[in-house]
């Protein structure tokens, strides 16, 4: 029987049935009861501790962080808007700076390894104009007191130094000298530091704390004005100058480096990173001169352009084989240590700068026409009257004479202007085709062309096509006046001679030397045949009659020992500032042992005026010192046989 509440029946106390109840008793049974924690002990008497609310800490750490970004916010703003330029200023003074690592020039030498052009350490002393300002020197004449310790040290001008260093803001970096010696430097540092020291105890002012040095390296020619005009200089910069210097500066200068430091207050930071890149050294360069020989040619050209009050002179040695040219000098010449002494008209290289008429040192090319054509013999009888009527004038010879008879071979020993027309007229039919043939030989020989050292500002000389020669030109051309060369082209001619007949570039530089220590060889000269062995040595047979013959104009080139082929020079001089003829051009070239050529010797003087002016009696003689001097350095063997003999005369009474 289902139980349930009486209607209207009270429930019991608590307000639960006993069913309730009993369904409570059984929920407890089966969760075990919760414990209370127990409650902190506290001393008697004392408050108990309990945890506040979390919300309002967190609204008080809030607002701390706002405050503190918006501070951030403010600033930023006051330095990138309000204050951008002052602390740009300060930035100045702080700051990574860039530097040029300047390459070491490469050296410049002759052949032996001898040095001709080097280079040593030196400073550019350097400033920075801001440090000199009253802000940072601490001192309103800080450029003046700065300028009146400097300028003993490097030798300067005091007032420009003091205006250089008050020139702020206008600059940051002012050259107060260059190429300072290591010593100068070491002089100012010593003085920085003692005017810190000072500076540091209170008892005055650092004014050199703005100065500076920057490696730059200097050039110095250790043997003065020896080839000087041959290697050349290098200007303030450190570029090349002129000669060499400046044909090979690339190669020479290398490619520079650059080192990035931090810097403050105008003092480089020890402790902060630096970021270099090396500089490449230049390429060394070994010439084909030879130092002792140039020495040789350099002071007898010297001596005999004084004993002859003339304006200037040349003397070139030339290896027959190879086409090197051993020495190249001339007189007046200069210092490139100090250009500020040199004669501007002495810079340069006159001797592939100079374009002259050559004069009767030019026959040889006449002749080597005639005897390549085999129109002639060195023994072909030439009557050589007094006076020649050529064209619209008329020809004579240095020396007033009646009739000659001479050979070809007198011809050329007694240097007869009327005999060499008179042969040069035998190379065509007719003299338009005669002008043409001697025109392809000068050609031959490298005349109105460079000759193929490739050096500055040299000159091709002046060569005009045979259908361009006025009627005078047609005679005097022969005998070497109406064209021009230089004294290497001259040179060269008498070398192709000595080659057999085979003309050989010249050259001035042997080969370089890399940054990696390798040897390149310069390229091999370009080879020529212009005229025939045979011919050659004919002609020099022949030139032997110039110099061993009693009747020859060459006769103080004579060498004890060797035989000696040569031919002498005296020529109109054309002058270069009115181009009028004034004066004459001296020469004599040739080459030994004639028998078996080893050397090429050119001696040429411009404008002779006290003495003789004859080539055979002012270049012989510094023929002979130079060549001699030449033939001993160089261990060459004296000739071995005797000289021939070739007639000079013929007797017109004799069949």
């Amino acid at each position: 029987m289902a139980h349930g509440r009486t209607p209207g029946a009270r429930r019991p106390a608590g307000g639960r049935d006993r069913d309730a109840a009993a369904r409570d008793r059984a929920g407890r049974a089966a969760v075990p009861p919760r414990r209370r924690p127990p409650r902190p002990v506290t001393p008697a008497g004392a408050p108990l501790l309990r945890l506040g609310r979390p919300r309002p800490r967190l609204r008080l750490v809030s607002f701390a962080l706002t405050l503190v970004m918006l501070t951030f916010v403010i600033r930023l703003f006051q330095v990138q808007a309000v204050d951008a330029a002052t602390y740009a200023a300060k930035a100045e003074v702080n700051r990574n700076v860039k530097v040029t690592l300047a390459a070491e020039r490469g050296t410049i030498t002759d052949r032996n390894g001898v040095d001709l052009a080097t280079t040593v350490d030196a400073y550019d002393i350097t400033a920075d104009p801001m440090l000199f300002t009253p802000k940072y020197a601490k001192a309103e004449d800080a450029p003046a007191r700065a300028a009146e310790l400097l300028a003993p040290i490097v030798d300067g001008d005091e007032k420009k130094i003091a205006k250089q260093l008050a020139n702020y803001p206008g600059s940051r970096n002012e050259i107060i000298a260059r190429q300072q010696s290591p010593q100068v430097w070491n002089q100012i540092k010593d003085l920085q530091s003692a005017l810190a020291d000072r500076a540091d105890k209170g008892d005055g002012v650092n004014y050199l704390a703005g100065v500076f040095r920057l490696r730059h390296a200097k050039r110095v020619y250790p043997a003065s004005d020896l080839a000087a005009g041959v290697v050349g200089w290098v200007n303030a910069s450190g570029a090349g100058g002129g000669g060499l210097e400046s044909r090979l500066d690339k190669a020479l200068a290398g490619k520079d480096g650059t080192v990035t430091y931090a810097q403050s207050g105008g003092r480089r930071v020890p402790t902060a990173s630096m970021q270099e890149r090396a500089a490449e050294p230049g390429t060394d360069v070994e010439l084909t001169l030879d130092r002792d020989i140039q020495w040789a040619a350099q002071r007898a050209i010297t001596q005999q352009v004084r004993a002859s009050d003339a304006d200037r002179g040349y003397v070139i040695v030339q290896d027959t084989r190879t086409g090197q040219v051993l020495a190249m000098a001339n007189a007046p010449g200069f210092d490139p240590n100090d250009l500020t002494r040199a004669d501007p008209t002495a810079l340069g290289n006159a001797s592939l700068q100079d374009a002259y008429e050559p004069g009767s040192v030019s026959k040889l090319m006449s002749m080597a026409a005639v005897l390549d054509e085999g129109v002639a013999t060195p023994d072909t009888h030439v009557t050589v009257p007094g006076t020649l009527p050529r064209a619209d004038r008329v020809f004579h010879d240095d020396v007033d004479h009646g009739t000659w008879y001479l050979t070809l071979n007198g011809v050329l020993a007694k240097s007869s202007n009327i005999g060499t027309i008179l042969a040069a007229e035998q190379l065509g039919k007719n003299q338009k085709q005669a002008n043409r043939v001697l025109y392809s030989y000068l050609r031959k020989f490298g005349i109105g062309r460079p000759t193929g050292v490739g050096f500055p500002g040299e000159t091709p000389g002046i060569l005009a096509r045979p259908d361009q020669w006025n009627a005078s030109q047609q005679y005097t051309i022969p005998f070497g006046q109406g064209l021009s060369l230089n004294a290497l082209q001259a040179t060269s001619v008498y070398s192709t001679i000595a080659n057999g007949g085979v003309r050989v570039e010249p050259s001035l530089v042997r080969g370089t030397t890399g940054p990696d220590g390798r040897f390149v060889p310069s390229r091999e000269p370009a080879r020529t045949r212009v005229v025939s062995t045979k011919t050659a040595r004919t002609l020099s047979t022949m030139l032997e009659s110039v110099v061993g013959d009693e009747q020859g104009t060459g006769t103080k080139a004579r060498i004890a020992g060797y035989r000696v082929a040569g031919k002498t020079g005296t020529a109109n001089r054309v002058d270069p500032e009115t181009g009028t003829y004034s004066g004459y051009t001296a020469s004599f070239m040739g080459f030994a042992p004639a028998d078996d050529p080893r050397l090429t010797v050119s001696c040429v003087i411009q404008n002779p005026t006290r003495g003789s002016y004859f080539g055979g009696q002012i270049c012989g003689p510094v023929f002979k010192r130079v060549m001699e001097f030449a033939l001993k350095s160089l261990q060459v063997a004296p000739s071995g046989a005797k000289t021939p003999n070739l007639p000079v005369e013929w007797d017109p009474s004799k069949p």
